[in-house]
């Protein structure tokens, strides 16, 4: 199959094959008001958590639950991930996806639990409309697998899946903290010290028919949190009471979400957020993710101190994140199906 890449650099295309119309949902095509400040994601200083005031620590762990609660995402800032590590990973992704057609299928995997995969769409062989965008797939942690190509971008990822590593186990004490948890338990529970952690590089080529075609369908994210940056060209909407809200990040903040392993662990106190990817007709778009999950033998339930039989029941039956992902992986993305499969 040919990369999307290939197919917007096409000569005198105008119009996009069949196969990439997207049909919206009718609910799916209100969006709110950018300039509307109620529908603003909110923003959490990192660096108070590490305050000496334990008013200022208090307040920022309550703000870090309410955003969980209310929104399922948050824009980090004062996180200390260097802007020039920023920049280097965005490009160095850019120069992955500048990789001749013949350089890049090298990287072609034949399974979901492949350390690193290259690919278009989401899961093409599964699809019968495909999604206008290529991506690449690296499992980072607990083993980091160097991509090779181009010379140095190996190097970039590592600098990059670094920097950033230690800032989500903060966010995770954090947030641990807000359930009423200990600091440590998510760590220990989901035994993030060997968790899986994969990198997503996604490139959104300009699309000369953007109204009807779409980068990422509706979708929530596996693990317990993701970390996304981009290029500076939005595209990213999320679901919030029951509309789709355009997401602006302030330059140089870095965007969090809420995987579906928090949303079972939290027992549905924090959810994991429906959101989708649009493409645009003008630029570029790329965008890297990093999926921060339990180790692959850790079977993710809810914490026994967050379930009371009779006010708040399990509302999740317990699975193994080994057995979740290569599900979630291996099938068409559509909103939560995935974790609605496990609701009690």
């Amino acid at each position: 199959m040919m990369s999307v890449k290939s197919l917007a650099e096409s000569l005198n295309l105008t119009t996009i094959p069949s196969t990439y119309t997207f049909i919206n949902n009718p609910r799916d095509l209100e969006t709110v008001d950018l300039d509307n400040p109620d529908e603003q994601i909110p923003i959490i200083d990192f660096s108070l958590l590490y305050s000496s005031n334990p008013h200022q620590r208090s307040k920022v762990i309550s703000d870090l639950g309410k955003a969980c609660e209310d929104w399922g995402f948050f824009m980090v800032i004062n996180h200390g991930v260097p802007k020039e590590v920023m920049d280097s990973i965005i490009e160095g992704c850019r120069g992955f996806f500048n990789l001749s057609e013949e350089e890049k299928l090298e990287f072609k995997g034949k399974q979901v639990s492949d350390p690193i995969r290259y690919g278009t769409s989401f899961h093409a062989s599964a699809e019968e409309v495909f999604f206008w965008r290529d991506f690449l797939k690296v499992i980072v942690h607990p083993q980091f697998h160097p991509v090779n190509k181009p010379p140095g971008f190996s190097e970039v990822c590592f600098d990059y899946c670094k920097k950033t590593e230690k800032l989500t186990q903060k966010l995770l004490e954090g947030i641990s903290e807000s359930l009423g948890l200990e600091a440590s338990y998510i760590d220990k529970a989901m035994n993030v010290e060997c968790g899986l952690r994969y990198l997503a590089a996604n490139l959104y080529p300009p699309c000369p028919q953007p109204e009807i075609a779409m980068g990422m369908p509706p979708h929530s994210d596996i693990g317990l949190l993701t970390t996304l940056i981009h290029n500076g060209i939005d595209g990213l909407q999320i679901q919030h009471n029951g509309k789709w809200v355009n997401v602006n990040t302030i330059p140089n903040s870095i965007l969090f979400n809420i995987g579906d392993h928090l949303e079972i662990l939290s027992n549905g106190k924090y959810k994991s957020v429906v959101h989708r990817a649009v493409v645009n007709n003008r630029a570029t778009r790329i965008s890297v993710a990093i999926a921060n999950g339990p180790s692959l033998e850790t079977v993710v339930s809810p914490a026994p101190k967050l379930v009371d039989n009779e006010a708040h029941p399990p509302a999740f039956t317990g699975i193994k994140y080994k057995d979740y992902f290569q599900i979630q992986q291996a099938n068409k993305l559509h909103r939560k199906s995935c974790l609605d499969s496990l609701r009690i």
